[in-house]
């Protein structure tokens, strides 16, 4: 498995190995060994699934504070994404910034999404699946959110991206310059 990592510390793109021939493929998707190695001591408590109809369904940006905030590691099952992540941690010298990757079973990709970032999606096809391990289990009082078109934060979604997707939710989350210091950074 290969493990890249970008200019926002903490954020990781795990890449497995595909091994194929003309049945199809074999791909080993997680390991404990190197994700700890290269990614986070973390234990993953749960497994999540969203399926979305509708290519261009927009969902996020989203995260659970403390102290029942979750780190995510993201892959696509069905279909295809682009997924995001927001550096939401107070003081860190990428605050505010994003990182985003096309996810798709054929690449197999998988983003590392630690908490203290905001997460989202935008399909890229009909009947995505995403799939994920979550480091803490759901809690309703923690579940906080970020405004996914915010201009402070720039991202460049697919033109796809449709805003009639969002949930009643998502549109009413906060502006970077609203949200309160709910992660610091730590070196």
């Amino acid at each position: 498995m290969q493990v890249e990592s970008f200019d926002i510390a903490g954020i990781k793109l795990l890449v497995p190995r595909h091994i194929g021939d003309e049945r199809g493929y074999f791909a080993e998707t997680f390991r404990e060994d190197v994700f700890l190695k290269e990614c986070s001591d973390v234990k993953f408590v749960q497994d999540n699934e969203s399926r979305s109809v509708r290519a261009g369904t927009i969902r996020g940006l989203h995260f659970q504070s403390e102290p029942h905030a979750q780190g995510k590691l993201v892959r696509c099952t069905a279909g295809a994404l682009f997924d995001v992540a927001v550096d939401i941690r107070e003081g860190s010298p990428t605050y505010g910034q994003w990182v985003g990757e096309v996810l798709t079973p054929d690449n197999g990709k998988q983003l590392w999404v630690p908490a203290g970032f905001a997460h989202g999606f935008c399909t890229l096809e009909p009947d995505t699946v995403i799939s994920y391990k979550v480091t803490g289990y759901y809690n309703a009082e923690c579940d906080k959110g970020l405004r996914w078109d915010d201009p402070a934060i720039g991202i460049r979604w697919p033109e796809i991206a449709d805003s009639e997707t969002l949930s009643p939710k998502d549109r009413i989350q906060p502006m970077l310059a609203d949200l309160p210091a709910y992660f610091t950074w730590e070196r």
